[in-house]
């Protein structure tokens, strides 16, 4: 049993040693603790340090391409070398490596796919009282569009299993944790929550200096990913507003037709009309979708697969 601890990293030689320091190499289950840092095109020592302090593995982007991309360039590394279950943990020393045993728990015993470290942000006390509500209601929404249970769904502390590292595909370019969640959740993947501890604060967030911004991006991944994958459902609940819009005005010209007044409120006639037609031509686009979404669905089995078969290649070849 391998288990392989990632670590992106953009500009973190400070904090970087820290990280390293509190990821335990023996744990009970495991045969093997490996470490692997990817660095995102940094322009400090990062690279220098990760080498100086012995971590195992080495991955580079030769610009900078952001968290997400980086987050997944550190998944299919970890799955070339090898590893059952892995770890992500951020290189700024948030969370607290102690805690990766209890992380992986529900994973080496079959109960979980996915388990995300759960912050308990309420607690924090170097989150701020407004932060503090957007987390919380960013995870329930999460919760809601995914249908699962998560408590804390930007924690980028959080481990995967083999199978579900494979079946993973990521498509953002801001940040890995709502679209993982969701992905994981329409793939019948099971989630699971683990309670842990977090160090003190050694920088600024960085996908969090600025809130409007972060809401922005944040909200945009939740319906991105959630069209992506239930496209039917949301443009019929669009196309089905234009509609139920459509018969206000629809029953106004009604009323004053029956009435006799009809004339002069012509304007309500082609107000109903124009939102019928809207409406059913979102109708029709969700079919569209929900046709390409299936398509999807067939390009990541396909995927999939190829990647099994790359991965038993690569296991044969490295075999003595």
């Amino acid at each position: 049993m391998k288990l392989i601890v990632q670590i992106p990293c953009y500009n973190e030689e400070q904090t970087l040693p820290l990280t390293v320091r509190d990821i335990p190499r023996q744990i009970d289950g495991v045969d093997q603790v490996e470490i692997l840092v990817i660095d995102d095109g940094s322009t400090d020592k990062t690279i220098s340090v990760a080498k100086e302090i012995g971590v195992d593995h080495i991955a580079r982007n030769i610009r900078n391409r952001g968290l997400a991309t980086t987050f997944f360039v550190g998944l299919n590394a970890s799955l070339k070398l090898g590893a059952d279950v892995i770890v992500n943990t951020d290189g700024d020393n948030q969370y607290r490596g102690q805690d990766i045993p209890k992380l992986i728990a529900p994973i080496l015993k079959g109960e979980a796919d996915m388990v995300i470290g759960d912050r308990n942000t309420d607690k924090m006390p170097h989150f701020s009282g407004s932060k503090k509500k957007l987390q919380k209601l960013g995870s329930f929404m999460v919760r809601l569009l995914s249908d699962t249970d998560v408590l804390d769904a930007v924690s980028g502390f959080r481990a995967f299993s083999r199978e579900a590292a494979m079946q993973t595909n990521i498509v953002t370019d801001f940040s890995y944790t709502i679209e993982t969640i969701i992905q994981g959740s329409n793939k019948r993947m099971v989630i699971a929550n683990v309670p842990i501890g977090t160090n003190p604060d050694t920088r600024e967030s960085r996908l969090f200096n600025s809130i409007p911004r972060f809401i922005a991006r944040s909200m945009a991944t939740m319906i991105r990913s959630f069209t992506m994958y239930r496209p039917l459902r949301v443009f019929l609940y669009i196309g089905l507003l234009f509609i139920l819009g459509g018969l206000i005005p629809s029953f106004r010209f009604l009323i004053y037709f029956l009435a006799g007044q009809s004339s002069g409120h012509i304007q309500s006639l082609i107000l109903a009309a124009i939102l019928f037609i809207t409406g059913f031509q979102v109708l029709m686009i969700g079919l569209v979708a929900d046709i390409i979404s299936l398509n999807r669905r067939l390009i990541e089995e396909t995927l999939l697969r190829v990647k099994r078969i790359e991965l038993d290649h690569l296991s044969s070849h490295h075999k003595p």
